[in-house]
């Protein structure tokens, strides 16, 4: 038996790394190749064979572990988590490349190396169809957390239109901040740190620091939308500034920052907008009417909502200026 391994999300500059692995054992499945050379509609049909009559599994890696870790480190730990929920035998391991990322562990004998593997080997052509089929799914869901960047399109790869739309936007907590044309990004607000989901499963399989406060965010977007506001950006970053929202009702720009609290014995969240915060602020507001709207005449207000819990709500919502 064939333990076949490969990789999808190696490239892109948002969204998780994700390692599949299969062992087809008796499954005779016609038509696998390496998931690029199949439209979405085939991946799809094989990918749901294959999880029907194989033995598969995926490893996750979030953009924040990535970040962490580095890419050569960040491919060792995925397939590792992949390999690891695999519990039927096998007698060798084939991983896409010339990489063999077991290499220090116990499972490392095993393992042969192959360029263009999952074009060979229809094992490995079934790893590579389940992480690009896992990814891609999780990549529409994000693009519906984070509207306005076209994930679901693009998958996180650093396109024009990913391109403009960063620089629309900024970037969000599933962005590389690691990554080269991304690194003037790399300040992150301390509320959107924190490891990825325990164990190699999807991001946010848990409530992390990170993803609380990726949902306190949503939490209070929603919160703003409920009275009347339309949500313009989310998370807009610049190397020298960011602002967690920015909405607008009627004839008026407002520029939101959210803070995050676990409990009520963390303190008041509205406690961290100092005088050197909301400068801060005002000065992210102008930066973003200068390069964004060209210094067109407008209203511009602060305002800050307050949140707190593992499942957040919104407990305080001040107007600044």
């Amino acid at each position: 038996m064939i333990l076949g391994i490969d990789e999808a999300g190696r490239g892109p500059w948002a969204g998780p790394l994700v390692v599949g692995a299969v062992v087809l054992g008796g499954a005779r499945i016609e038509g696998l190749n390496d998931s690029k050379k199949l439209t979405k509609k085939r991946r799809e049909e094989l990918y749901n064979q294959i999880k029907q009559q194989a033995t598969s599994a995926a490893g996750w890696v979030s953009a924040q572990e990535l970040d962490d870790m580095g890419m050569s480190a960040a491919l060792r730990l995925a397939t590792r988590r992949a390999v690891e929920k695999i519990a039927v035998p096998y007698h060798e391991i084939i991983i896409d490349g010339t990489i063999n990322f077991l290499a220090d562990t116990s499972k490392g004998g095993y393992v042969t190396t192959l360029p263009k593997a999952d074009s060979l080997i229809p094992s490995v052509s079934a790893a590579s169809i389940v992480a690009k089929v896992e990814r891609d799914r999780y990549m529409a869901e994000l693009d519906e957390r984070h509207p306005g960047y076209g994930f679901a399109k693009h998958a996180g790869y650093g396109v024009a239109a990913h391109r403009a739309a960063i620089e629309r936007l900024g970037v969000t907590p599933e962005h590389r901040l690691s990554f080269a044309p991304l690194q003037k990004y790399a300040s992150r607000d301390s509320s959107h740190l924190g490891a990825a989901a325990s164990a190699g499963g999807r991001p946010e399989a848990t409530p992390t620091t990170r993803s609380i406060g990726d949902r306190s965010e949503t939490v209070a977007a929603n919160y703003l939308v409920r009275y009347g506001h339309e949500i313009i950006a989310r998370n807009w970053r610049t190397k020298y500034c960011e602002i967690d929202i920015i909405s607008r009702k009627n004839d008026t720009l407002y520029f939101t920052e959210v803070k995050h609290r676990k409990n009520g014995k963390a303190g008041d969240g509205m406690a961290a907008i100092t005088t050197k915060k909301q400068n801060q602020m005002a000065f992210a507001a102008k930066f973003y009417v200068h390069t964004q709207l060209r210094d067109s005449p407008v209203n511009l207000r602060l305002s800050a909502i307050a949140t707190t819990g593992e499942q957040p709500e919104v407990t305080d919502y001040i107007v600044i200026e």
